[in-house]
């Protein structure tokens, strides 16, 4: 990844000037719809600064179906029918708190809250999409309506890995394993895979959607040609509403090619709530009372209210930058730059001319992502592969608004099932094509790890 190991203390003071003159861009890194001066609790909570009176309106609609718990049939409330038979949340925001981000269990009897296993057989389908086991289906939901049975608890325990920086500090890493037990439906198919997934933060996502597909075409390197040690890939999914393969782009595979794809399919999978995207339940031949007890009416969510969703979605701001002045963050930006990590974190885009929304369009952003698949190692492996997406990859997480989890949730746990106790054992976990930049970052000073810490938590 051009790591280099030992760094001249003037080459990173040389890149001083260059990097203030960059501060102003970067200091709001949602271009024009940035929030500014919200409490930073709230963050993830605001619209877009640069919203329309009539995307203010759905804004808002939007955010009561994100918050409020959808309901069992009969109801008044037509708008929010269709929970069940099988669950694992009523409402998005019980994983999705305040818009953050949720979490692993912290002991063995703590319930699953935010992190959810998807299910598979280990194969692809015709188009490539992960194939559901045939007993549990897509996602092992936890909770039911009455009548049916929840299909099973899931635990999670852990065990420690030590290790040591170059400079001779001990550092652990928590490394997880999870069980199924009190199988409702019988023992599982087999193979059976598992990919445990904590519910990311949805700030910025609208943003995320406009990044022109020719910009990841662009960054991808499957081959590797500049021989630089990064092969980032796009995911080819399955787009249901074109028919057609698209560039994924959300989950943490980059299963989904759409925000209103990815909406639908956890309204289907956490929450029971069919669609005309999803207009089956999650219910298998192996589940009999759960398919008598599903809906008479289907689809059962109303386009209009996927609409006012997708709308919430696309407009949720991202916060500004804090700590631009900060010494400490500033080094910690270029050592992230000299460590490789910008290689897949790639710093800014432009959203694309033709973005959905006016307010989306022609932006220049500062996410730190590729939205690109690329291999960490077995460590970090599950056993469900997706799309094109093999089991030791990943897609490059967004870092805006990283440094406000612990404000906004209470915590820092990061990657994909929220292993991580911070930034720097996140690094740590990095293997695969990120290697030399995870043994640069171990090779460093004490002081330099924490200011590249400090730097991004500063994002």
């Amino acid at each position: 990844m051009g790591c280099q190991r030992e760094r001249d203390v003037s080459v990173l003071s040389a890149g001083a000037t260059s990097q203030q003159e960059g501060a102003a861009a970067e200091a709001l890194p949602g271009g024009a719809t940035t929030s500014r001066g919200a409490p930073l609790e709230r963050a993830f909570q605001q619209r877009a600064t640069n919203s329309s009176v009539q995307n203010q309106l759905y804004f808002n609609s939007g955010v009561g179906f994100f918050i409020e718990p959808w309901l069992l049939a009969p109801s008044r409330v037509q708008t929010r029918l269709g929970l069940g038979p099988l669950y694992n949340a009523r409402a998005c925001a019980d994983c999705h708190a305040r818009g953050g981000r949720g979490q692993p269990p912290l002991s063995g009897d703590e319930p699953f809250v935010g992190l959810i296993l998807k299910l598979g057989n280990t194969g692809r389908g015709k188009h490539g999409e992960p194939l559901p086991d045939p007993v549990y289906g897509e996602q092992l939901q936890l909770l039911a309506i009455a009548g049916v049975d929840g299909e099973g608890t899931p635990k999670l325990s852990s065990s420690e890995r030590s290790g040591s920086y170059g400079d001779g500090a001990a550092y652990s890493l928590s490394e997880p394993a999870y069980t199924l037990q009190d199988l409702a439906y019988g023992a599982p198919g087999v193979p059976l895979g598992i990919s445990p997934r904590v519910a990311p933060a949805t700030l910025g996502l609208g943003l995320l959607e406009a990044i022109p597909e020719a910009r990841l075409n662009e960054l991808a390197d499957p081959d590797d040609r500049d021989q630089d040690g990064i092969s980032g890939r796009v995911n080819r999914v399955w787009d249901l509403a074109r028919e057609t393969m698209a560039a994924g782009r959300f989950g943490w595979k980059a299963e989904q090619p759409t925000l209103r794809q990815q909406a639908a399919a956890a309204l289907s999978a956490d929450i029971g709530v069919t669609s005309a995207l999803y207009p089956r339940g999650d219910c298998t031949s192996a589940e009999p009372d759960c398919e008598r007890a599903q809906g008479t009416v289907q689809p059962e969510l109303v386009e209009r209210v996927l609409d006012r969703i997708e709308t919430y979605l696309r407009l949720v701001a991202v916060p500004e930058r804090r700590h631009l002045d900060d010494p400490d963050v500033q080094r910690g930006q270029l050592l992230f730059q000299d460590l490789g990590c910008a290689a897949c974190h790639v710093p800014s885009h432009t959203t694309d001319a033709d973005a959905p929304l006016p307010e989306l369009q022609e932006q220049n952003i500062w996410p730190y992502t590729d939205l690109l698949l690329h291999d960490l190692g077995p460590a970090l492996a599950d056993t469900r592969p997706s799309f094109d997406a093999d089991p030791t990859e990943w897609r490059t997480p967004p870092l805006w608004g990283l440094g406000l989890y612990a404000l906004v949730n209470g915590h820092q746990r990061l990657l994909h099932d929220g292993r991580a106790r911070g930034v720097a054992e996140a690094i740590l976990w990095h293997d695969g094509e990120a290697a030399p930049a995870q043994a640069a970052f171990r090779d460093l000073p004490g002081e330099e790890r924490e200011a590249l810490v400090r730097f991004v938590e500063s994002l």
